[in-house]
C-alpha cells in the first residue's frame, strides 16, 4: 500500500514538471514573436498631400542673372587705381638728422642751420588732439591718382619749424602754410613734364564733385595776376585752394631737389569750419607733439 502511493506521487510530479516546462517554452516563443499595432501600421504607410497641378503652358519665371562686382579684398580697400591710397602718413615731415648742416651767411654772420630729427621725433599738427592734414589735400591727391592711374609723389607736406628753416630760410617762407599742414608740393610719376595736365585735373575735381555743384565760388577758378609770387606762370585759385605751377628751374629747395616741374597747393578756406585758413605762430610752433 505504501509503495503504490509513493509511485503515484512520483508519476504526478513528473507530469507536472513536464507540463510546466512546456508552458515556459510556449511563453518564451510568444515573447519572441514580432509584435504589430495600429501605430506601426500607420507609420509605415506612405504620407499623402495635395496633388501638384499646373496647366500645359505654365512655367516658373526666372529673372535674368545680374552681373555684380566681387567684394574687394581687404588690402584693396587701401588702394586707388591699383596704387596705395594717400593718407595723412604721406604728408609727414621730410626732415632727417642725417642731413648735413646748411651754412648760410646772413647780415655778415655765418649761420649753421641743422635739420630736425625727422618725423619719428615729432607729430603732424594736431586738431582735436589728433594728427591732422587738411582733408582737401588728401582728396585731391587721390583724385589725381584715380584719374591718371599714376603715382603722386609728395615732395613736401607738413614741415616742422626746424625743417622749414632748413628747406628755405628766407623771410617769406617763415610764414609757410606747410607749417600748419595746409600746403603740399608734388609731381606725378610718369607725367613729370605735363604739369598743366595735372592742373586741369585739379580744376575738374571741383566741376565733377557733387559736393560743389552750383557753388560757383568753388567751381570757378581765377588767375592770380599780381607779381608778388615766385613763379612765372600765373597761379589759379578758387575759394578753397591756391595752385602754383613751378617750372623745372623754379622753386628749388631742399625738399624739391628733383629736376621736374612741380605743383604746390595751399588751402585757403576750411569748408568744415567755414573760415579762412591763415598762418599763425601758435599753430606753427606749438600745435604738434615732440617726442
Amino acid at each position: 500500500m505504501i509503495n503504490l502511493t509513493k509511485q503515484r506521487n512520483y508519476t504526478t510530479n513528473t507530469e507536472y514538471m513536464a507540463l510546466r516546462k512546456h508552458l515556459s517554452t510556449a511563453l518564451l516563443l510568444l515573447a519572441l514573436l514580432p509584435g504589430c499595432s495600429d501605430s506601426d501600421t500607420t507609420s509605415s504607410s506612405p504620407s499623402k498631400g495635395d496633388p501638384i497641378t499646373r496647366t500645359h503652358n505654365e512655367h516658373l519665371p526666372i529673372p535674368p542673372p545680374m552681373k555684380t562686382a566681387p567684394p574687394p579684398y581687404p588690402w584693396e580697400k587701401d588702394m586707388v587705381a591699383n596704387l596705395p591710397k594717400i593718407t595723412k602718413e604721406f604728408f609727414r615731415c621730410k626732415g632727417s638728422p642725417l642731413n648735413p648742416e646748411r651754412i648760410q651767411e646772413q647780415n655778415g654772420k655765418i649761420l649753421r642751420i641743422a635739420d630736425c630729427g625727422g618725423s619719428e621725433k615729432h607729430s603732424l599738427p594736431l586738431n582735436n588732439q589728433r594728427e591732422f592734414i587738411y582733408p582737401i589735400l588728401i582728396d585731391l591727391m587721390n583724385y589725381i591718382q584715380r584719374q591718371t592711374g599714376k603715382k603722386v609723389v609728395i615732395t613736401s607736406g607738413h614741415r616742422c619749424p626746424e625743417h622749414n628753416a632748413y628747406v628755405d630760410s628766407s623771410t617769406p617762407n617763415t610764414y609757410s602754410k606747410h607749417l600748419i599742414a595746409a600746403e603740399t608740393s608734388f609731381y606725378v610719376q610718369g607725367l613729370e613734364y605735363e604739369p598743366q595736365h595735372i592742373v586741369n585735373i585739379l580744376l575738374d575735381y571741383y566741376r565733377d564733385n557733387p559736393k560743389y555743384q552750383n557753388q560757383y565760388a568753388f567751381q570757378l577758378f581765377h588767375r592770380y595776376e599780381k607779381s608778388d609770387t615766385n613763379v612765372s606762370i600765373q597761379p589759379w585759385f578758387n575759394k578753397e585752394i591756391f595752385i602754383k605751377l613751378f617750372q623745372k628751374e623754379e622753386g628749388r629747395n631742399f625738399d624739391n631737389r628733383h629736376p621736374f616741374p612741380y605743383i604746390s597747393i595751399q588751402v585757403r578756406y576750411d569748408t568744415d569750419l567755414n573760415e579762412r585758413v591763415t598762418y599763425s605762430w601758435d599753430r606753427a610752433q606749438k600745435n604738434y607733439l615732440r617726442r
